[in-house]
């Protein structure tokens, strides 16, 4: 069975409408079912202090001026939405704070997902769970029983995927073997894995544990402005093709002599 896959498009759209699209049209060609974005209510994320500090970036020298050039509005989502109709395929989004949680929920998307960071915000938890239908869960940065105390306050968990929250993730602290720990612990629930490791390995090895749904970032260039880049995958067109190529060589588990080995084990068989 091969995952849905969901390209996550996020901050790496460096808050540019054409740069969304060109990426929403990438992850579609590569075959993949979702695009995924992140919402953040600025004030309600930072405080003063950190938006007054110094950081130079593409839209200025503070903190404030990098993250607000960052992000999307609801406007720029409701043309977002407008797009994937057109191309065909679906997305949903990660909301950061309370207030972006209600804004965007006007989109009515299959998921929200929650980010691994506000896995034991109760206050947003409770947000969540009043104002979407379903939800994923992202576990990096979490012990199994802070992921308990989210599933028990939302309720309404789709997917749960094992993660691990550095940007790129070193071999050996990826550790996909928690993918078959998540689904012992958690047989209700659809498994996946979100990937933050700067190549395909990592993921091709969870479709081999029967990851239900692999998301990875995506971008034009690894190079290009921004924190996620370079754990970001620019050819998920080559994913797809290792996947569907890895779904055909896994077989039925029937053991069987082939019609092409035939003519080989009469040369060679006494």
């Amino acid at each position: 069975m091969i995952p849905e896959l969901v390209a996550e498009i996020g901050i790496n759209a460096n808050g540019d409408m054409e740069i969304a699209k060109q990426l929403i049209a990438k992850a579609d060609l590569a075959g993949c079912k979702f695009v995924k974005f992140q919402k953040r209510h600025i004030p309600s994320c930072y405080s003063d202090d950190e938006l007054a500090l110094p950081r130079q970036s593409p839209w200025g020298m503070t903190t404030k001026e990098q993250k607000e050039g960052l992000e999307f509005s609801v406007e720029d989502y409701q043309e977002i939405n407008e797009y994937c109709d057109d191309v065909g395929i679906g997305w949903f989004y990660s909301p950061w704070d309370v207030k972006s949680v209600v804004q965007m929920s006007v989109f009515r998307c299959p998921w929200v997902k929650i980010p691994s960071a506000r896995l034991t915000d109760i206050q947003y938890l409770h947000a969540v769970r009043d104002h979407s239908e379903k939800t994923i869960l992202s576990t990096g940065m979490h012990t199994l029983e802070e992921a308990d105390f989210a599933i028990d306050v939302l309720g309404n968990v789709e997917y749960i995927l094992h993660c691990t929250s550095t940007y790129p993730t070193k071999p050996d602290e990826i550790n996909l073997n928690c993918i078959k720990t998540l689904k012992k612990r958690y047989p209700w629930a659809k498994i996946g894995f979100s990937n933050h490791y700067a190549g395909l390995m990592a993921m091709l090895g969870s479709a081999i544990l029967n990851a239900e749904m692999i998301e990875f970032h995506i971008t034009l260039d690894r190079t290009m402005y921004g924190s996620d880049q370079a754990a970001s995958i620019e050819n998920p067109e080559e994913l797809a093709h290792r996947l569907y190529l890895l779904d055909k060589m896994m077989g039925d588990g029937e053991k069987k002599v082939y019609d092409s080995e035939l003519p080989i084990k009469e040369k060679l068989c006494r």
